[in-house]
């Protein structure tokens, strides 16, 4: 064994030390680049060994030396100048079976998860290592490593290692149940409350800090309260707004308190006492909230954790998650949602509520936590007990064990002195008959005879220990016989026992609810979850060719006995009940639900996928089961694996786990009773040795006989996440935290494939192919712009690319199987088969039921879609609730519908199709293809929060912006629009001197430089810029704060005299070094091309003569000297970032380039954008009358959409502009189509082919582009979430801020002295006023409805910060409008203006007012007023401020209006002065 001598040497500080590993090529003569070599002390044989890759050799290190990185060196305990054993290693024996990769602080979808799995892919890793995709821009770190069972601190990737990626900044929902328990003592005396916030929660943000999470959180108060009456008469009008009935008939009313919304920080301690002020009053507020004067209401009471509304509480994230497209940020991924409850997992549902739960949380990929605070059951859970609306004696439960939900139980290390002792189960409070009425009662409308049992004598009961519980349990239990062909009716007798009443009873706080035997059972089967395993379907098969899966589509119950009922003499399937109590009898067979999360967990010893929370309590002298010498306690004591509750303060590591005399806890998989021989069953994996066993392919696997198909289909525990963990009465649950402080993403691989027999029976099978090259070589004829086109190999990866983004899964199957299944098995059923010479390149993908196969042959792709044949009904449950939201001083009401989405309808033809033409018009993006977009508004800058800290008050922003300033802020907006345009002039401009010497650089001479290019700026004192302008570019007419006219930064070298020519002026124009100066040469614009807005800007510095320049250009225009740059002659000229080109060129010069002639292919290409309000900057013009609009006789209009058809206009855009990305990325930006000073300017990106560092990145520029006298903020795309829009956030609302209208004198009325048809519109154009007095600037929208046409008008406001948004309503009648009342949602309103959505009510006036939750809050934090007494927060300044204002505190309000009436009062007087010495002149 050769020794070699160990150096040390750090990274970075010499070109040749930048590997991790460096050695003498003359050493290792048969050594390559790419060998792995272990490297380890010869005494440390067995102990920690570190693999590393040979990346290079180097010369320069000494014979028998290696040298080895220092960190490296540091963690794996490698001492400088040691002798060390290296030896080159085999890479598949030191491979890993799985790997976890955390990263922080960045967006990374899944399409770029798979492109680093593939740059990955036969590369060495080791623990800590960092990684850095440079093509991608994406930086992470490896957490953890598992091979062939056990935890490894390094080890080789390869195509089969599954890659775990976990974010430490994901999207963070907590849901904090407030049912009745929160008020109970646990085994401590702590009130679960607190032991769900001192101690769970305080522990969950600790960990958060020692990880350094950086998560975005929402913390959410919720709980349901039920009111004891039988009619809805009995409650008063304000309360029925969100009243629901449940499955007994009860009125409850569900309630959220949102405590945190989207926010982000470094300590959240200060959170936690928000948390405990909110609990002491919460249970007040909430059931006596419905209380007035002198109005009975019925009584109410706080539901039990089981009949909460836990799956609501659900599909509330997930309204919201879904939606991740809509609003991207850059700077986090993934999403989770924990729900906190005191209960002890098990939850009442209703079926169909499961069934939308179960598959949106599956098909969005989003983790799902439970965590309780009660006490473990000795049943299996989580266990949802579905509602059962039959009430006959002989109805049985029905329970579900989803796996879709992980678990944890938190419990605290509290020790008692004299007991060591853990109870599992809480004790029935027994006390005197009173209280026990009244337990029994507690459930408003509770069931008289449940009141009677809980109240009657227990002596009564002593004859229940006759009951024969262990055959009563088989007897409910046992599978259907497989002959059974049991009718509707049939009930098994139990013995007759003299209970006095058999309904079900429920002790009332404790959950033995649904664990009595005393129910006496029908044997009427519910379909409980289709993934239920059905012993007779193959029997069905046989009979009944159509209804082959019936168990597939029988999803919802009334489904099933609607079916069953239907057809006469049937073999109806059956199954057992699932017994919570022994949930291991009932196997189930597996799907692509029930594996989908599964590659998230590492092998254990036996082979098996483990949760490494699950604890196993074994008595530590047993020797654990055969074939497992060692207990597995050593891999988590050595720290990080998810550990159990019982250790929380224990400081020997972060997850650890704790051995106590008694007992050893080793986790579950230890003890596996069942024999090795059921795991190639149990197992995905091995079910492919079950194939090589055979021998035989799956074609003939399946002979037509065989009566069953159990014995061939993998099965799959019900219970647990993975399906492969065995549940046992041992089995000790902990606390999950590392799915809590780094959730992990969707694993973008599965293991599951239907077999061929079930491919042809349950699946609808479609295809149809491409050829990219044939599609280009189409396009780039027609095409006016050439773009190079994508290879077909480029154009497959992306098609894989965009399903994977969309959910998808890559199915990884060994070799020989993927070849039988995809290319033989569903070849021979869908295509004819190939010739086998052809090389293939083929990948399957699945989300739910819907399979695709992608192929690559040659130059062809063909797409094959695998859809089921009786997909699941689309449900729609319409769900109502009251929510408190920050800020808001109410319960308001709301309403959310959720929905299944069918995945199905997707149109992948539509998207196939515009990745191979690269995203031509014909193919645009639709609303349908969720594409993702980032919305920005461009605002100018003001140096605000300094402004206010200043001021009293923040009404201080000033009425009208000064030609100056706008002259500054469109400057800056054409550099932005050209930074985006990618756009450069011919020769460097001028710079304009200022009289103090500000620039550092020497001034360059137009002629002297003629190449300068855009980027040339020189360094900046002062915060004013003197630009060096790239010769004539819009932005650099637009380029110079001119003080005075003389100089723009054009060379001013002529004057034109009064009556210059229009060909004079046109000469002097085009003239290469004074003129307009065009844009250097770029494809699709013509040579000589400049902007309108620099013509106009370079005309009003040499006209004196009271020439407008407008009229001059579109003169130039009608005479053919100038067109727009499309070629299009009918195009007027409009001043703005618009293109024009000189028409009279030498057409044989070298670089003469032609127009395109075609105007829509031009404005797909570049962005045009007119300027309106600002014709001042380039002629002078009438100063307008100061008084404000609403008191003007005719007042102006509100925006430019009054003149201007298009709000909106789309053009194509290249992404990666700085070439750095592995892929071909573009996308499109969509833009106002006018700018107008005072308005926020609105610009979104929209893309599917590009990845989110890389279009981060192009976002990331432009922002600082505009970084001088504007700024671009990202804004959501439903800013006011109000609950009528569809994509709105369920747990966010507008507050309303009414606005006083009646502090004139003698009560009279505002704007009497106008007419009556004008009044709505001047209550508008006040409410403008009040906002532009506290610095908000209108955005402009695109009409949402056209309906009819009394719908209200919208006008929306941005603060000038970007912080928050208000939103005025205006309606042609009485003021104001609520919703607009859509005809399918007539009276779902969150209710923001006052407390009722009665019509009747006088509607009120006011403003709606919503926080910008696009900012990170860090940002928003930073901005308090310093100087204040309570550090108190700009935004939160602004709104009371606000508030008060409109309610006229102070008589800010009426000062305000005096003040407006005095000016309109001036102005008329000097109109009338003025008429009267323009009458004196006449005579």
């Amino acid at each position: 064994m050769k020794l070699y001598k160990l150096n040390t040497h750090t990274r970075g500080c010499n070109k040749s030390y930048d590997a991790d590993l460096l050695m003498n090529p003359k050493d290792h003569p048969n050594a390559n680049v790419g060998d792995v070599v272990e490297i380890y002390a010869p005494d440390e044989e067995n102990g920690t060994h570190l693999l590393l890759q040979i990346t290079e050799f180097n010369n320069s290190c000494g014979r028998d030396v290696i040298s080895i990185e220092s960190g490296i060196a540091t963690a794996f305990n490698l001492r400088s100048y040691t002798n060390v054993v290296m030896r080159i290693v085999d890479p598949a024996d030191v491979a890993l079976d799985s790997i976890e990769i955390t990263f922080k602080d960045q967006y990374m979808g899944r399409s770029e998860m798979w492109r680093l799995k593939t740059y990955l892919t036969d590369t060495c890793v080791y623990l800590n290592k960092k990684i850095d995709y440079n093509d991608m821009q994406i930086r992470c770190q490896v957490y953890e490593m598992w091979s062939q069972g056990d935890r490894v601190a390094s080890g080789v990737i390869t195509e089969d290692t599954k890659i775990v990626f976990r974010s430490s900044t994901s999207m963070v929902y907590l849901f904090l149940q407030m049912s009745s328990e929160m008020w109970d003592f646990d085994i401590h005396g702590d009130l679960y409350f607190e032991k769900a916030v001192n101690g769970f929660l305080t522990e969950l943000f600790q960990k958060w800090r020692k990880l350094s999470c950086n998560h975005e959180v929402t913390i959410v108060l919720f709980s349901r309260t039920f009111y004891a009456a039988k009619s809805l008469d009995e409650f008063p009008e304000h309360m029925r707004d969100c009243l629901q009935l449940d499955y007994k008939g009860r009125f409850y009313e569900d309630f959220y308190r949102v405590a945190i919304q989207n926010e982000r920080c470094d300590d959240w301690c200060t959170v936690l006492g928000q948390l405990r002020k909110l609990f002491t009053s919460y249970q007040a507020t909430v059931l006596r909230y419905h209380e007035r004067e002198h109005m009975k209401i019925p009584p109410a009471t706080n539901s039990s954790a089981t009949q909460g509304n836990f799956l609501e509480v659900l599909n509330i994230s997930l309204n919201t998650f879904e939606k991740h497209y809509l609003d991207r940020t850059f700077d986090r991924t993934g999403q989770l949602s924990v729900v906190i409850t005191p209960g002890v997992g098990v939850f009442s549902v209703d079926r169909e509520l499961t069934n939308i739960t179960k598959q949106r949380i599956i098909d969005n990929g989003v983790g799902s936590d439970l965590v309780c605070v009660g006490e473990q059951p000795l049943h299996a859970v989580p266990l949802l007990k579905f509602h059962n609306k039959d009430t006959t004696l002989t109805s049985a439960d029905d329970y579900s064990l989803p796996h879709w939900i992980n678990l944890s139980f938190y419990s605290t290390n509290k020790k008692i002195a004299y007991s060591s002792f853990i109870p599992r189960i809480k004790l029935p409070l027994f006390g005197s008959q009173q209280t026990l009425h009244d337990a029994g009662g507690g459930d408003c409308g509770g069931d008289e005879n449940e009141r009677h049992f809980l109240s009657c004598n227990q002596s009564e009961y002593k004859h229940n220990s006759l009951f024969d519980y262990d055959a009563y349990d088989e007897q409910i239990f046992q599978p259907l016989p497989a002959q059974s062909t049991c009718s509707l009716q049939r009930v098994v007798r139990a013995k007759k026992t003299s209970v006095p009443s058999l309904e079900t009873y429920a002790y009332r706080n404790n959950d033995w609810e649904n664990l009595t035997p005393i129910q006496i059972p029908a044997m009427r089967r519910k379909m409980s979850d289709p993934d239920i395993h059905h012993g007779t379907s193959a029997m069905l098969a046989a009979l009944q060719p159509d209804t082959t899966n019936l168990s597939e589509s029988l999803a919802s119950e009334k489904n099933s006995r609607r079916t069953i009922v239907s057809i006469a003499p049937i073999v109806r399937p059956g199954r057992a009940l699932i017994n919570p109590f022994d949930p291991s009898q009932v196997t189930i067979k597996l799907t692509s639900n029930r594996r989908r999360w599964t590659h998230i967990f590492p092998k254990g010893p036996t082979g098996v996928l483990i949760q490494q929370h699950h604890y196993q309590a074994v008595p530590a002298k047993i020797t654990p089961a055969a074939g497992q010498p060692r207990p597995l306690q050593q891999i988590y004591n050595n720290g990080q694996t998810g550990g159990s509750g019982n250790n929380n303060n224990n400081e020997q590591e972060d997850y650890g786990c704790e051995s106590t005399e008694q007992y050893d806890r080793v986790s579950s998989h230890s003890l596996l009773s069942k024999s090795a021989s059921t795991h190639s069953f149990v197992m995905c994996d091995e079910k492919i040795d079950l194939f090589k066993r055979r021998q035989n392919s799956l074609m003939n696997a399946l002979p037509a006989n065989v009566p069953n198909l159990t014995d061939t289909q993998a099965k799959s525990y019900l219970w647990g996440a993975t399906g492969e963990q065995e549940w046992t009465p041992a089995i000790t649950t902990g606390v999950d935290w590392k799915s809590l402080t780094i959730p992990a993403c969707l694993p973008i691989t599965t293991d599951y494939f239907p077999d061929k027999r079930s491919l042809n029976n349950d699946y609808v099978i479609s295809d149809y192919t491409l050829l990219p090259d044939d599609v280009n070589h189409e396009y780039a004829q027609s095409r006016a712009v050439y773009r190079k086109p994508l290879s077909t190999e480029e154009v497959c990866k992306e098609i894989v690319s965009q399903r994977l983004a969309q959910g998808f899964q890559l199915i990884v199957v060994d070799e020989k199987p993927l070849s039988m299944l995809g290319g033989c098995s569903s070849g021979s059923a869908v295509l004819p088969l190939k010739p086998p010479c052809e090389s293939k390149k083929e990948y399957l993908l699945s989300i739910g039921r819907i399979f695709h196969k992608i192929s690559l042959s040659g130059s062809v792709i063909t797409v094959t879609g695998y859809r089921p044949r009786h997909p699941y009904p689309p449900i729609n449950v319409d769900y109502r609730y009251r929510f408190h939201a920050p800020q808001h001083e109410t319960y308001e009401i709301s309403g959310v519908n959720f929905t299944t989405e069918k995945l199905e309808n997707f149109n992948w033809n539509h998207m196939d199709l515009y990745i191979c033409t690269r995203g031509d018009v014909d193919y645009p993006l639709m609303e349908s293809l969720k594409y993702w977009r980032y919305r920005m508004y461009l605002l100018p800058k003001e140096s605000i929060v300094s402004k206010i800290a200043s001021c009293q008050h923040c009404d201080v922003f000033p009425d009208v912006t000064t030609a100056d300033n706008t002259r500054e802020q469109v400057e800056d907006f054409v550099r932005l629009i050209e930074a985006v345009s990618k756009l450069k002039r011919q020769f460097a401009r001028k710079a304009r001197q200022h009289d103090t010497p500000r620039l550092t650089e020497k001034h360059h001479n137009p002629i002297n430089s003629p190449q300068q290019s855009i980027n040339v700026r020189p360094k900046v004192e002062n915060g004013r810029i003197s630009r060096i302008f790239p010769a004539t570019d819009a932005v650099a007419a637009a380029g110079i704060a001119a003080r005075d006219d003389q100089d723009d930064g054009f060379p001013v070298d002529i004057k034109f005299s009064p009556n210059a020519t229009l060909v004079e002026i046109f000469d002097a124009m085009k003239h290469p070094v004074t003129g307009v100066g065009y844009f250097a040469q770029t494809q699709s614009l013509p040579s000589c091309t400049f902007l309108s807005y620099d013509a106009l800007m370079w005309l009003k510095t040499r006209l004196n003569n009271g020439r407008h320049p407008l009229d001059l250009l579109e003169a130039m225009r009608k005479e053919r000297m100038i067109c727009h740059a499309s070629g299009d002659w009918k195009r007027a000229v409009v001043p703005g970032f618009v293109f024009y080109y000189v028409v009279q060129q030498d057409k044989n010069a070298k670089d003469y380039a032609p127009p395109l002639g075609d105007y829509s292919a031009f404005v797909n290409e570049w962005l045009e954008i007119e300027f309106q309000g600002c014709s001042f900057l380039w002629h002078d013009e009438v100063l307008t009358t100061p008084v404000p609009n609403f008191l003007r006789d005719k007042p102006a209009p509100q925006s430019w959409t009054e003149t201007c058809k298009r709000v909106y206009r789309q053009s194509h855009l290249e992404i990666d502009v700085n070439q750095k990305s592995d892929r071909m990325e573009w996308g499109h930006v969509k833009h106002h189509t006018v700018l107008q000073p005072g308005f926020a300017f609105e610009i979104v990106v929209e893309w599917v082919t590009s990845s989110g560092p890389i279009v981060a990145d192009l976002i990331g520029g432009w922002m600082r582009k505009a970084n001088q006298f504007n700024f671009l903020v990202s804004v959501p795309a439903d800013p006011m979430a109000e609950p009528f829009t569809k994509k709105s956030d369920p747990l966010r609302g507008p507050i309303f801020i009414p606005l006083c209208t009646t502090f004139l004198p003698n009560g009279a009325a505002l704007f009497d002295e106008f007419p009556e048809e004008s009044r709505s519109d001047r209550m508008l154009f006040l409410q403008e006023a009040i906002l532009t007095k506290f610095g908000f600037l209108p955005c402009v929208l695109e009409k949402k409805y056209s309906i009819g046409k009394d719908l209200p008008k919208e006008y929306q406001y941005v603060h000038c910060t970007g912080n928050m948004f208000a939103l005025i309503r205006c309606a042609s009648n009485n003021y104001q409008m609520e919703s607009p009342i859509l005809l399918e949602a007539a009276n779902v309103t969150r209710c923001v203006y006052g407390h009722t959505n009665n019509t009747n009510v006088p509607k009120k006036v006011g403003f709606l007012w919503a926080w910008n939750h696009m900012i990170p809050n860090k940002k928003w934090k930073a901005q308090t007023i310093n100087n204040s007494a309570d550090g108190e927060l700009f935004q939160l300044k602004m709104l009371k401020d606000f508030r008060e204002f409109c309610s006229n505190s102070d008589q800010r309000l009426s000062a305000f209006w005096t003040q407006s009436q005095e000016l309109r009062r001036k102005a008329q007087k000097f109109e009338f002065n003025n008429n009267n010495t323009d009458d004196i002149k006449i005579k």
